[in-house]
């Protein structure tokens, strides 16, 4: 029982009071663990292919559909919030079986990579590499005669979009389709074209996730039958994550990625405990409308939820997030809040 100082004798056991740590502001940012700030953060854009188009996404609030005469607002606010990295997706004008418009250098991908290298040419731009979003039925790779995803025979066709991608200027392609040996193609293509300089950030853990409803209607992605479940990962499944992951980096990625992010922070952790590579982690469109919604209805407060969340994606052991409240965590940061 705990009794006045005074009463105390030399040998008894002093009183522990971890809070004593917490007790002002200036204490507590000296002594945090986790530092979380903008050169951590990846902002996405959604690039369509045309002219005069700028489509706002209703289950993103605060991200469209944008063509690249439209990126200019865009690319101000990257710059003033000092973003230091972009991810694009496309949206072509039109699609086929084998998704061929994924590695058409006129593309809305390659057109906004140049722009984005003329205009901000010190962000690192990350161009996503999939079919999914290029093929008219929706899946990640090209089809067999059963129907199913062919996965030797889409290699080549990711590596001819990665390749596209790196002659448009991009800094880092980001093979999302979860093709057994895709590491391997893209980088043996990258430096058969000369492109030796351009890294590789591999969608290593990538789950068949429900939390990826919103990035469908946003990228024109959905399966037009069947789901992804046969090449993306079992939520289930942690050891096979991690042999992915170990694929990859044997393959030659330079670094990986663990998407979604916030309900497979121990695969964060376990990655960042099995790798010297960079780690990134993809807070994915779902995550972000969850905690748009509820904001929206009151029922949290946005700005501290949406912080959180971003730090303990931090804390799980992410070196990068991508994030679609990138713009938005950079203004707060700017204006102080932490979590």
């Amino acid at each position: 029982m705990w009794r006045p100082e005074t009463e105390q004798r030399a040998s008894e056991r002093p009183v522990l009071r971890p809070r004593r740590l917490r007790a002002t502001d200036t204490l507590r940012r000296m002594l945090r663990e986790t530092d979380l700030s903008v050169n951590h953060l990846v902002h996405p854009m959604f690039v369509a292919a045309g002219s005069r188009i700028e489509r706002p996404i209703a289950s993103m609030p605060g991200h469209a559909q944008r063509s690249v005469d439209k990126f200019s607002a865009e690319i101000d606010e990257i710059l003033a919030t000092r973003i230091p990295a972009v991810i694009l997706f496309g949206l072509p004008e039109s699609k086929d079986v084998n998704g061929s418009e994924a590695w058409n250098p006129h593309g809305p991908v390659p057109m906004a990579i140049a722009e984005l290298k003329r205009s901000a040419p010190d962000t690192v731009v990350i161009a996503d590499v999939c079919l999914c979003e290029y093929t008219s039925h929706g899946h990640c790779g090209v089809l067999d005669a059963s129907q199913g995803v062919d996965n030797d025979a889409t290699l080549p066709l990711l590596a001819q979009a990665a390749v596209a991608y790196a002659e448009a200027g991009a800094d880092i392609v980001a093979p999302s389709a979860m093709m057994d040996g895709q590491v391997a193609a893209i980088r043996w293509a990258l430096d058969a074209a000369g492109h030796g300089g351009v890294a590789i950030l591999a969608y290593a853990a990538k789950f068949a996730s429900a939390f990826y409803g919103p990035f469908r209607e946003a990228a024109g992605s959905a399966p037009a039958f069947g789901d992804r479940r046969p090449y993306q990962l079992d939520p289930a499944n942690r050891r096979e994550a991690l042999r992915e992951v170990s694929l990859d980096v044997d393959e030659g990625a330079d670094m990986v990625m663990v998407k979604p992010a916030g309900p497979y922070l121990d695969i964060i952790r376990q990655v960042r405990d099995r790798t010297s590579l960079p780690v990134a982690a993809y807070q994915v469109s779902g995550e972000y409308a969850m905690l748009k919604a509820a904001a929206e209805r009151g029922w949290i407060d946005e700005r501290r939820a949406a912080m959180e969340s971003l730090v303990g994606i931090r804390r799980a052991g992410a070196d990068v997030i991508i994030t679609y409240y990138a713009k938005e965590a950079a203004r707060w940061m700017e204006d102080g809040l932490r979590p």
